[in-house]
């Protein structure tokens, strides 16, 4: 299983996300992943990064649908994919119904056949590594030809429907806060159905995870707060913490993120604890783990969070070795 690492909020300056970039240039971690960034652009500072010199594999966890057409969306992950000189993945997410529909006018009838359909289209667009981009009936636009280092396109799942989505067009599924056993349990099989249907490979899983190192003066639940609060007021993710066997309600962030530690899917101990608990990901079929130190940075500042990352990719490679 691969440990990538997480910038885990929405930059507004490029040069803090650097000592992130770092742990990966210097083969600590696997990739760099961003989520969705209405403040500085989250491809535009990965570009940035790769300017100064952190020319690494990154990923997006999870770019929103609703903000790009699928031409910009696949312009942006090739470029990215030669910038940076690796592979990319380009997470992609439907968004909730609200912020479509205030930018659209109107929720998307189907948030599953709407990615599947986008999808798709993104992936007809970015082509194949050697440029070539395949041939659509009817196809209004395409993209001219631009070798490049190759493009993952995922989606964010939560739930069986949308993992059942990616099992029929994506190369990569990407969930958040989702406990090993319910991605093994429920996520994958969704998964590997919808890939039988489309008579293709099931997409490989990736996981982003909550973790902070206990130190004095740190109260894990208070980070957990931090760390998920405007995830766990979401109804969506409430309901797939709810099928994953916790006591959590969206109403009530505070009683959620309890939960979170409680339950272990926020995990809180020395790095050594932490990293066994990553490996249970990897035993549940997860291929790659995204350790998001949020919590941390939000209460105790970058440098902080930064040596939590250190510490525990350092014992992620030690129990491996």
């Amino acid at each position: 299983m691969h440990v990538s690492v997480l910038y885990p909020v929405m930059p507004t300056d490029p040069r803090p996300v650097a000592p992130f970039a770092a742990l990966v240039s210097d083969g600590w971690a696997a990739r760099l992943w961003q989520g969705q960034s209405l403040s500085a652009d989250t491809q535009q500072v990965f570009a940035y990064l790769a300017g100064m010199g952190h020319r690494v594999p990154v990923g997006t966890s999870v770019a929103l649908m609703p903000l790009r057409h699928p031409l910009d969306a696949a312009i942006q992950a090739r470029s990215l994919a030669v910038l940076t000189g690796h592979r990319m993945v380009l997470g992609l997410g439907p968004a909730t119904p609200d912020f479509v529909a205030g930018l659209h006018g109107k929720p998307y009838d189907s948030p599953r056949d709407t990615c599947v359909e986008y999808l798709t289209e993104v992936r007809r667009l970015i082509g194949t590594e050697d440029g070539d981009a395949a041939a659509a009936a009817g196809a209004p636009v395409g993209l001219p030809g631009l070798p490049h280092p190759g493009v993952e396109v995922g989606l964010g799942v939560l739930r069986p429907t949308l993992a059942r989505a990616a099992g029929r067009v994506a190369d990569t599924a990407i969930s958040w806060m989702t406990p090993p056993g319910y991605v093994g349990d429920t996520l994958l099989p969704a998964m590997a159905k919808g890939a039988a249907e489309a008579g293709r490979a099931v997409p490989r899983a990736v996981t982003v995870v909550h973790a902070a190192v206990d130190r004095p003066g740190r109260n894990a639940y208070r980070l957990a707060y931090a760390a998920a609060h405007l995830h766990l007021a979401g109804p969506h993710y409430a309901d797939m913490l709810r099928r994953a066997g916790l006591r959590v309600h969206h109403s009530r962030p505070n009683f959620g993120a309890r939960a979170l530690v409680d339950a272990g899917v926020f995990l809180h101990g020395t790095p050594e604890d932490i990293a066994g608990r990553l490996a249970d990901y990897g035993r549940a079929g997860v291929d790659e783990v995204v350790v998001n130190i949020a919590g941390v940075y939000a209460e105790h500042g970058q440098p902080d969070a930064v040596r939590d990352l250190r510490e525990i990719l350092a014992a992620c490679r030690e129990a491996t070795n």
